[in-house]
């Protein structure tokens, strides 16, 4: 598989929980995904859209379990060869969670923990990925990580990855929010920040949900019995979020862009008919109020003579001398 197709891009999403029909039937209410058991192994289940695959969901192993593992989503990030991958991590710091594995037909995989803590998972699939595409309603469109050591973990993704900076925001008291992309011009992947200390629990990544309207999903959230825990809340450039603890107590996010409330509008410009009818009385009403040419020319000729008398009569009263009476009354006062 080409480098460039895979390479630091979030190729796949694990949702590892305490109860996978729960949170099946959750998630199906909130985005609109369908679970479904996969052919090849009915413990681990598929989240659908339509025909296309989703995310993963599965329950957490005993293991982890007893080990007191919360339930969390599982972000991977795609390279081509996840043994070198691994053995480059654990050279820069990191620590390996599972080895690198096959999943027979699919791919190969590995779990690591990055230098501050964050387990993330690599993925080479056996299939191609296709093109960097912008994210589809019920896609991953962004991918946060919350850590301590904000500038160690990029330069840690960046060697694995050969991610890149792209833009940074300016948080005040919370720091620097370091956006990065595969590319300095492409589509920005995510950001990560340093966590606050009343962030509870280690470095982690947080996937995002692209949904019509962040506004209204946090609504059906609270309304599924689940919590929001930060948002909704606009962030620069328009676009909407909001976070979200599922029943089981997994964390997650969704994400709305800017383009649906700028095509809102569109219905207050629906009321043509009427316009279209106030025109028309319009012209009635001028074609009513303007006379003929035949009209016209009767007043014109009208207004002249009108005029032309009226010239007359001044003429007249220039003439006329002034009463002497009046003059009388002048003498007496």
């Amino acid at each position: 598989m080409s480098d460039s197709m895979v390479r630091g891009r979030f190729v796949w999403h694990e949702l590892v929980t305490t109860d996978p029909k729960s949170a099946g039937a959750f998630f199906s209410k909130i985005i609109g995904w369908k679970a479904k058991p996969w052919g090849n192994d009915n413990s681990y289940s598929l989240f659908m859209a339509g025909s296309n695959q989703r995310a993963g969901l599965m329950s957490i192993p005993e293991e982890a379990q007893k080990a007191g593992a919360p339930p969390s989503w599982l972000t991977y990030i795609g390279t081509p060869n996840v043994d070198d991958t691994a053995r480059l991590a654990t050279s820069l710091g990191a620590t390996i969670k599972m080895p690198p594995a096959d999943i027979p037909t699919v791919g190969r995989y590995a779990v690591i923990a990055d230098p501050q803590g964050a387990v993330f998972g690599l993925y080479t699939p056996n299939r191609p990925t296709g093109p960097d595409s912008e994210p589809a309603i019920g896609e991953f469109s962004w991918h946060e990580l919350a850590t301590t050591d904000a500038k160690a973990a990029f330069e840690f993704y960046r060697k694995l990855f050969a991610w890149e900076e792209t833009s940074a925001m300016d948080m005040g008291e919370m720091g620097v929010y370091q956006m990065f992309g595969l590319t300095k011009q492409g589509r920005p992947q995510g950001g990560l920040f340093n966590k606050s200390s009343q962030m509870p629990g280690p470095p982690a990544w947080l996937a995002y949900i692209k949904v019509a309207d962040a506004r209204k999903s946090a609504d059906a959230i609270k309304k599924a019995g689940a919590q929001i825990v930060n948002g909704p809340m606009e962030v620069p450039g328009g676009d909407w979020i909001a976070q979200g603890v599922d029943p089981q107590g997994g964390m997650f996010a969704v994400h709305s862009t800017v383009a649906k409330a700028a095509a809102a509008p569109a219905k207050a410009a629906s009321p043509a008919k009427p316009a279209r009818k106030t025109a028309k009385r319009k012209a009635v009403a001028k074609k009513k109020a303007a006379p003929k040419a035949s009209t016209r020319k009767k007043l014109a000729k009208k207004l002249a003579k009108k005029s032309a008398a009226k010239g007359k009569a001044a003429k007249k009263s220039a003439k006329k001398p002034v009463k002497k009476k009046s003059a009388r009354k002048g003498k007496k006062r």
